[in-house]
Protein backbone atom coordinates (compact mmCIF):
# COMPACT_ATOMS: atom_id res chain seq x y z
CA UNK A 1 0.00 0.00 0.00
CA UNK A 2 1.54 3.35 -0.97
CA UNK A 3 2.41 5.57 1.97
CA UNK A 4 0.79 8.64 0.39
CA UNK A 5 -3.01 8.60 0.60
CA UNK A 6 -3.21 10.61 -2.63
CA UNK A 7 -1.32 7.91 -4.52
CA UNK A 8 -3.44 5.21 -2.91
CA UNK A 9 -6.62 6.99 -3.97
CA UNK A 10 -5.34 7.49 -7.52
CA UNK A 11 -4.37 3.85 -7.92
CA UNK A 12 -7.63 2.61 -6.44
CA UNK A 13 -9.96 4.74 -8.56
CA UNK A 14 -8.24 5.75 -11.81
CA UNK A 15 -7.18 2.43 -13.32
CA UNK A 16 -10.24 1.93 -15.58
CA UNK A 17 -10.12 5.51 -16.80
CA UNK A 18 -6.45 5.30 -17.72
CA UNK A 19 -6.68 1.94 -19.46
CA UNK A 20 -9.86 2.64 -21.43
CA UNK A 21 -8.26 5.83 -22.78
CA UNK A 22 -4.97 4.38 -24.01
CA UNK A 23 -2.72 3.31 -21.11
CA UNK A 24 -1.88 -0.39 -21.17
CA UNK A 25 -2.79 -2.40 -18.09
CA UNK A 26 0.83 -3.52 -17.73
CA UNK A 27 2.08 0.07 -17.83
CA UNK A 28 -0.48 1.20 -15.26
CA UNK A 29 0.63 -1.54 -12.88
CA UNK A 30 4.32 -0.96 -13.62
CA UNK A 31 4.20 2.80 -13.05
CA UNK A 32 1.97 2.85 -9.99
CA UNK A 33 3.41 -0.16 -8.16
CA UNK A 34 6.60 1.68 -7.27
CA UNK A 35 5.05 5.02 -6.31
CA UNK A 36 5.02 6.05 -2.68
CA UNK A 37 4.83 9.85 -2.90
CA UNK A 38 2.37 11.96 -4.85
CA UNK A 39 5.24 14.32 -5.66
CA UNK A 40 6.75 11.55 -7.84
CA UNK A 41 3.59 10.97 -9.89
CA UNK A 42 4.36 13.37 -12.73
CA UNK A 43 7.93 12.19 -13.27
CA UNK A 44 6.94 8.52 -13.27
CA UNK A 45 4.27 8.96 -15.91
CA UNK A 46 6.45 11.31 -17.95
CA UNK A 47 9.13 8.62 -18.07
CA UNK A 48 6.57 6.08 -19.28
CA UNK A 49 5.35 8.56 -21.89
CA UNK A 50 8.92 9.14 -23.05
CA UNK A 51 9.32 5.43 -23.81
CA UNK A 52 6.26 5.47 -26.07
CA UNK A 53 7.41 8.75 -27.56
CA UNK A 54 10.73 7.15 -28.53
CA UNK A 55 8.87 4.31 -30.24
CA UNK A 56 7.08 6.95 -32.27
CA UNK A 57 10.27 8.79 -33.17
CA UNK A 58 11.87 5.53 -34.30
CA UNK A 59 8.85 4.74 -36.46
CA UNK A 60 8.96 8.22 -38.02
CA UNK A 61 12.65 7.78 -38.86
CA UNK A 62 11.84 4.47 -40.56
CA UNK A 63 8.94 5.91 -42.54
CA UNK A 64 6.45 3.71 -40.65
CA UNK A 65 3.96 6.51 -40.34
CA UNK A 66 0.90 4.56 -39.20
CA UNK A 67 2.89 3.09 -36.30
CA UNK A 68 4.35 6.50 -35.55
CA UNK A 69 0.89 8.01 -35.25
CA UNK A 70 -0.24 5.31 -32.87
CA UNK A 71 2.85 5.51 -30.67
CA UNK A 72 2.84 9.30 -30.48
CA UNK A 73 -0.88 9.50 -29.73
CA UNK A 74 -0.37 6.99 -26.94
CA UNK A 75 2.61 8.96 -25.64
CA UNK A 76 0.37 12.04 -25.54
CA UNK A 77 -2.05 10.18 -23.27
CA UNK A 78 0.77 9.18 -20.89
CA UNK A 79 2.13 12.72 -20.71
CA UNK A 80 -1.41 13.97 -20.15
CA UNK A 81 -1.86 11.65 -17.20
CA UNK A 82 1.50 12.83 -15.87
CA UNK A 83 0.05 16.33 -15.51
CA UNK A 84 -3.41 15.08 -14.52
CA UNK A 85 -4.48 16.95 -11.31
CA UNK A 86 -0.78 17.48 -10.52
CA UNK A 87 -1.20 21.06 -9.31
CA UNK A 88 1.34 20.52 -6.51
CA UNK A 89 4.11 21.58 -8.94
CA UNK A 90 2.75 23.84 -11.72
CA UNK A 91 6.08 24.02 -13.59
CA UNK A 92 6.48 20.25 -13.89
CA UNK A 93 2.78 19.95 -14.70
CA UNK A 94 3.10 22.47 -17.52
CA UNK A 95 6.14 20.71 -18.99
CA UNK A 96 4.29 17.37 -19.03
CA UNK A 97 1.35 19.11 -20.67
CA UNK A 98 3.60 20.63 -23.32
CA UNK A 99 4.91 17.18 -24.22
CA UNK A 100 1.36 15.81 -24.44
CA UNK A 101 0.34 18.61 -26.81
CA UNK A 102 3.46 18.21 -28.95
CA UNK A 103 3.10 14.43 -29.22
CA UNK A 104 -0.51 14.63 -30.32
CA UNK A 105 0.28 17.38 -32.83
CA UNK A 106 2.95 15.15 -34.40
CA UNK A 107 0.61 12.15 -34.38
CA UNK A 108 -2.38 13.83 -36.03
CA UNK A 109 -1.33 13.55 -39.71
CA UNK A 110 -0.63 9.84 -39.26
CA UNK A 111 -3.80 8.76 -37.47
CA UNK A 112 -6.55 6.83 -39.21
CA UNK A 113 -8.42 8.97 -39.97
CA UNK A 114 -5.99 11.87 -39.61
CA UNK A 115 -6.70 15.01 -37.64
CA UNK A 116 -5.78 18.65 -37.68
CA UNK A 117 -5.32 21.31 -35.06
CA UNK A 118 -7.80 24.20 -34.95
CA UNK A 119 -7.26 27.41 -32.97
CA UNK A 120 -10.18 29.70 -32.09
CA UNK A 121 -9.54 33.28 -30.89
CA UNK A 122 -11.54 33.76 -27.69
CA UNK A 123 -11.64 36.66 -25.24
CA UNK A 124 -8.06 37.72 -25.84
CA UNK A 125 -6.77 34.15 -25.68
CA UNK A 126 -7.53 31.03 -27.70
CA UNK A 127 -9.35 27.74 -27.54
CA UNK A 128 -7.67 24.79 -29.25
CA UNK A 129 -9.43 21.82 -30.78
CA UNK A 130 -8.70 18.76 -32.90
CA UNK A 131 -10.85 18.04 -35.94
CA UNK A 132 -11.01 14.52 -37.40
CA UNK A 133 -13.09 13.55 -40.42
CA UNK A 134 -14.40 10.10 -41.34
CA UNK A 135 -13.52 8.61 -44.70
CA UNK A 136 -16.99 9.16 -46.19
CA UNK A 137 -17.36 11.94 -48.74
CA UNK A 138 -19.52 15.03 -48.37
CA UNK A 139 -20.19 17.41 -45.49
CA UNK A 140 -20.37 15.26 -42.38
CA UNK A 141 -22.32 15.67 -39.17
CA UNK A 142 -20.05 16.55 -36.28
CA UNK A 143 -19.81 15.66 -32.60
CA UNK A 144 -18.17 18.27 -30.37
CA UNK A 145 -16.36 16.50 -27.51
CA UNK A 146 -15.82 18.39 -24.25
CA UNK A 147 -13.46 17.04 -21.56
CA UNK A 148 -13.83 17.43 -17.82
CA UNK A 149 -12.10 19.16 -14.93
CA UNK A 150 -8.56 18.09 -15.81
CA UNK A 151 -9.07 15.94 -18.86
CA UNK A 152 -8.06 17.40 -22.21
CA UNK A 153 -8.44 16.76 -25.92
CA UNK A 154 -5.34 14.52 -25.73
CA UNK A 155 -7.35 12.02 -23.66
CA UNK A 156 -10.30 11.68 -26.04
CA UNK A 157 -8.86 9.67 -28.93
CA UNK A 158 -10.54 6.37 -28.10
CA UNK A 159 -13.90 8.12 -27.67
CA UNK A 160 -13.44 9.92 -30.99
CA UNK A 161 -12.90 6.59 -32.69
CA UNK A 162 -16.34 5.26 -31.75
CA UNK A 163 -17.95 8.22 -33.52
CA UNK A 164 -15.60 8.26 -36.52
CA UNK A 165 -16.27 4.57 -37.22
CA UNK A 166 -19.95 5.45 -37.64
CA UNK A 167 -19.35 8.27 -40.11
CA UNK A 168 -19.45 11.17 -37.63
CA UNK A 169 -16.76 13.85 -37.62
CA UNK A 170 -15.30 14.79 -34.24
CA UNK A 171 -14.13 18.10 -32.84
CA UNK A 172 -12.45 17.71 -29.43
CA UNK A 173 -12.01 21.05 -27.69
CA UNK A 174 -10.08 22.42 -24.73
CA UNK A 175 -12.47 25.01 -23.31
CA UNK A 176 -11.90 27.66 -20.61
CA UNK A 177 -9.96 26.16 -17.71
CA UNK A 178 -9.05 23.09 -19.76
CA UNK A 179 -5.89 21.95 -21.51
CA UNK A 180 -4.22 24.61 -23.60
CA UNK A 181 -6.72 27.24 -22.42
CA UNK A 182 -6.22 26.58 -18.70
CA UNK A 183 -3.34 29.05 -18.36
CA UNK A 184 -5.23 32.06 -19.70
CA UNK A 185 -8.94 31.35 -19.18
CA UNK A 186 -10.34 30.14 -15.85
CA UNK A 187 -13.16 27.68 -15.39
CA UNK A 188 -16.52 29.37 -15.93
CA UNK A 189 -20.14 28.42 -15.47
CA UNK A 190 -21.49 30.31 -18.48
CA UNK A 191 -20.57 28.52 -21.71
CA UNK A 192 -22.89 30.47 -24.03
CA UNK A 193 -19.95 32.49 -25.46
CA UNK A 194 -18.04 29.23 -25.97
CA UNK A 195 -21.04 27.76 -27.78
CA UNK A 196 -21.13 30.70 -30.18
CA UNK A 197 -17.40 30.43 -30.84
CA UNK A 198 -17.81 26.74 -31.64
CA UNK A 199 -20.77 27.44 -33.93
CA UNK A 200 -18.87 30.11 -35.82
CA UNK A 201 -15.68 28.11 -36.39
CA UNK A 202 -17.52 24.99 -37.52
CA UNK A 203 -19.39 27.13 -40.02
CA UNK A 204 -16.07 27.94 -41.74
CA UNK A 205 -15.38 24.27 -42.48
CA UNK A 206 -16.98 23.02 -45.72
CA UNK A 207 -16.24 19.42 -44.69
CA UNK A 208 -18.83 19.73 -41.93
CA UNK A 209 -22.59 20.06 -41.82
CA UNK A 210 -23.03 22.11 -38.67
CA UNK A 211 -26.81 21.77 -38.97
CA UNK A 212 -26.18 18.21 -37.81
CA UNK A 213 -24.19 19.08 -34.71
CA UNK A 214 -24.16 17.12 -31.46
CA UNK A 215 -22.37 17.89 -28.20
CA UNK A 216 -20.84 15.22 -25.94
CA UNK A 217 -19.17 15.81 -22.58
CA UNK A 218 -17.74 13.73 -19.74
CA UNK A 219 -17.46 14.56 -16.03
CA UNK A 220 -17.39 18.35 -15.77
CA UNK A 221 -17.76 18.23 -19.54
CA UNK A 222 -21.08 16.54 -18.77
CA UNK A 223 -22.07 19.94 -17.36
CA UNK A 224 -20.52 21.95 -20.21
CA UNK A 225 -22.21 19.92 -22.97
CA UNK A 226 -25.76 20.72 -21.77
CA UNK A 227 -24.74 24.36 -21.35
CA UNK A 228 -23.53 24.47 -24.96
CA UNK A 229 -26.63 22.66 -26.26
CA UNK A 230 -28.88 24.98 -24.27
CA UNK A 231 -27.12 28.05 -25.69
CA UNK A 232 -27.40 26.71 -29.23
CA UNK A 233 -31.09 25.91 -28.79
CA UNK A 234 -32.58 24.46 -31.98
CA UNK A 235 -29.19 24.66 -33.70
CA UNK A 236 -28.08 21.61 -31.69
CA UNK A 237 -29.27 18.25 -32.99
CA UNK A 238 -28.42 16.14 -29.91
CA UNK A 239 -26.53 16.17 -26.62
CA UNK A 240 -24.86 13.52 -24.46
CA UNK A 241 -23.97 14.21 -20.82
CA UNK A 242 -21.77 11.54 -19.25
CA UNK A 243 -21.30 11.74 -15.47
CA UNK A 244 -21.90 15.48 -15.26
CA UNK A 245 -23.11 17.47 -12.24
CA UNK A 246 -26.34 19.44 -12.19
CA UNK A 247 -24.82 21.82 -9.65
CA UNK A 248 -21.12 21.27 -8.99
CA UNK A 249 -21.09 23.32 -5.80
CA UNK A 250 -23.49 20.86 -4.18
CA UNK A 251 -20.89 18.12 -4.69
CA UNK A 252 -18.05 20.05 -3.07
CA UNK A 253 -17.94 18.45 0.38
CA UNK A 254 -17.79 14.96 -1.11
CA UNK A 255 -14.98 15.63 -3.57
CA UNK A 256 -11.48 14.19 -3.00
CA UNK A 257 -8.82 16.69 -2.00
CA UNK A 258 -7.00 16.29 -5.32
CA UNK A 259 -10.18 17.25 -7.16
CA UNK A 260 -10.83 20.29 -4.96
CA UNK A 261 -7.20 21.42 -5.29
CA UNK A 262 -7.38 21.09 -9.07
CA UNK A 263 -10.63 23.02 -9.32
CA UNK A 264 -9.20 25.77 -7.13
CA UNK A 265 -6.15 25.98 -9.41
CA UNK A 266 -8.11 25.86 -12.69
CA UNK A 267 -10.72 28.39 -11.52
CA UNK A 268 -8.17 30.91 -10.26
CA UNK A 269 -9.59 30.81 -6.74
CA UNK A 270 -7.36 31.94 -3.90
CA UNK A 271 -8.72 29.53 -1.30
CA UNK A 272 -11.18 26.71 -0.73
CA UNK A 273 -14.08 29.01 0.12
CA UNK A 274 -13.73 30.96 -3.12
CA UNK A 275 -13.39 27.71 -5.07
CA UNK A 276 -16.62 26.45 -3.53
CA UNK A 277 -18.38 29.67 -4.48
CA UNK A 278 -17.18 29.39 -8.08
CA UNK A 279 -18.19 25.73 -8.17
CA UNK A 280 -21.72 26.80 -7.23
CA UNK A 281 -21.91 28.92 -10.40
CA UNK A 282 -21.69 25.71 -12.42
CA UNK A 283 -25.43 25.24 -12.13
CA UNK A 284 -27.88 24.05 -14.79
CA UNK A 285 -31.03 25.09 -12.95
CA UNK A 286 -31.30 28.40 -14.77
CA UNK A 287 -30.81 27.11 -18.29
CA UNK A 288 -31.67 23.40 -18.54
CA UNK A 289 -35.15 24.18 -19.87
CA UNK A 290 -33.49 25.87 -22.86
CA UNK A 291 -31.95 22.53 -23.86
CA UNK A 292 -34.50 21.41 -26.46
CA UNK A 293 -32.34 18.97 -28.43
CA UNK A 294 -32.69 15.26 -27.65
CA UNK A 295 -30.57 14.49 -24.59
CA UNK A 296 -28.95 11.26 -23.43
CA UNK A 297 -27.70 11.25 -19.83
CA UNK A 298 -25.30 8.42 -18.97
CA UNK A 299 -24.41 7.87 -15.34
CA UNK A 300 -22.92 5.32 -12.94
CA UNK A 301 -24.75 4.68 -9.71
CA UNK A 302 -21.40 4.00 -7.99
CA UNK A 303 -20.03 7.44 -8.93
CA UNK A 304 -18.05 8.66 -5.92
CA UNK A 305 -17.69 12.26 -7.16
CA UNK A 306 -21.14 13.23 -8.45
CA UNK A 307 -24.18 11.72 -6.66
CA UNK A 308 -26.39 9.87 -9.11
CA UNK A 309 -29.56 11.95 -8.39
CA UNK A 310 -27.89 14.75 -10.40
CA UNK A 311 -28.54 12.65 -13.51
CA UNK A 312 -32.26 12.44 -12.78
CA UNK A 313 -32.43 16.18 -12.14
CA UNK A 314 -30.91 16.91 -15.53
CA UNK A 315 -33.22 14.48 -17.31
CA UNK A 316 -36.28 16.01 -15.69
CA UNK A 317 -35.27 19.68 -16.10
CA UNK A 318 -34.60 19.86 -19.83
CA UNK A 319 -37.04 21.32 -22.32
CA UNK A 320 -36.72 18.53 -24.88
CA UNK A 321 -36.88 14.73 -24.97
CA UNK A 322 -34.43 13.10 -22.57
CA UNK A 323 -33.27 9.57 -21.80
CA UNK A 324 -31.25 8.36 -18.82
CA UNK A 325 -29.00 5.32 -18.97
CA UNK A 326 -28.13 4.46 -15.35
CA UNK A 327 -25.38 1.86 -15.11
CA UNK A 328 -25.66 0.15 -11.76
CA UNK A 329 -21.96 -0.79 -11.50
CA UNK A 330 -20.63 2.35 -13.18
CA UNK A 331 -18.00 4.50 -11.51
CA UNK A 332 -17.35 8.17 -12.24
CA UNK A 333 -17.33 8.49 -16.02
CA UNK A 334 -18.40 4.83 -16.28
CA UNK A 335 -14.90 3.94 -17.50
CA UNK A 336 -15.16 0.58 -15.72
CA UNK A 337 -18.19 -0.36 -17.85
CA UNK A 338 -17.22 1.34 -21.12
CA UNK A 339 -18.57 -1.44 -23.41
CA UNK A 340 -22.01 -0.90 -21.88
CA UNK A 341 -22.28 2.75 -22.91
CA UNK A 342 -19.69 3.86 -25.49
CA UNK A 343 -21.05 1.92 -28.50
CA UNK A 344 -24.61 2.63 -27.41
CA UNK A 345 -23.89 6.35 -27.16
CA UNK A 346 -22.30 6.40 -30.60
CA UNK A 347 -25.25 4.50 -32.09
CA UNK A 348 -27.71 6.87 -30.39
CA UNK A 349 -25.96 9.88 -31.93
CA UNK A 350 -25.72 8.19 -35.34
CA UNK A 351 -29.49 7.59 -35.20
CA UNK A 352 -30.05 11.33 -34.75
CA UNK A 353 -27.39 12.64 -37.11
CA UNK A 354 -27.39 9.99 -39.86
CA UNK A 355 -30.79 8.27 -39.58
CA UNK A 356 -29.00 5.09 -38.50
CA UNK A 357 -30.92 2.34 -36.65
CA UNK A 358 -32.25 3.38 -33.25
CA UNK A 359 -30.58 1.46 -30.40
CA UNK A 360 -32.69 -0.14 -27.69
CA UNK A 361 -31.83 0.76 -24.11
CA UNK A 362 -31.43 -1.82 -21.37
CA UNK A 363 -33.63 -1.68 -18.33
CA UNK A 364 -33.56 0.36 -16.05
CA UNK A 365 -33.04 3.23 -18.47
CA UNK A 366 -35.77 5.86 -18.43
CA UNK A 367 -37.05 8.43 -20.92
CA UNK A 368 -38.91 11.72 -20.78
CA UNK A 369 -40.78 13.21 -23.71
CA UNK A 370 -40.04 16.78 -24.60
Amino acid sequence: MPADARVASAVAHWGPRFTVNGVTVADFERVTSGLERWEDWCDAWSAAGERHEQLGRNALADGRFRSAGGHLAQAAVYHHFAKFVFVVDPDRMREAHRRAVDCLAEALPHLDPPGRRVEIPFEGARLVGVLRLPREEGPRPVVVLLPGLDSTKEELGSTEQTFLERGLATFSLDGPGQGEAEYDLPIRGDWAPVAEAIWEVLGTMPELDRNRLAVWGVSLGGYYAPRVAAALGERAAACVALAGPFNFGECWDGLPQLTRDTFRHRSGATDDDEARRIASTLDLSGCAEELVAPLLVVFGRQDRLIPWPHAERLRDATGGPAALLMLEDGNHGCANVAPHHRPLTADWLAARLLDAPEPSFPVPSTTKAG
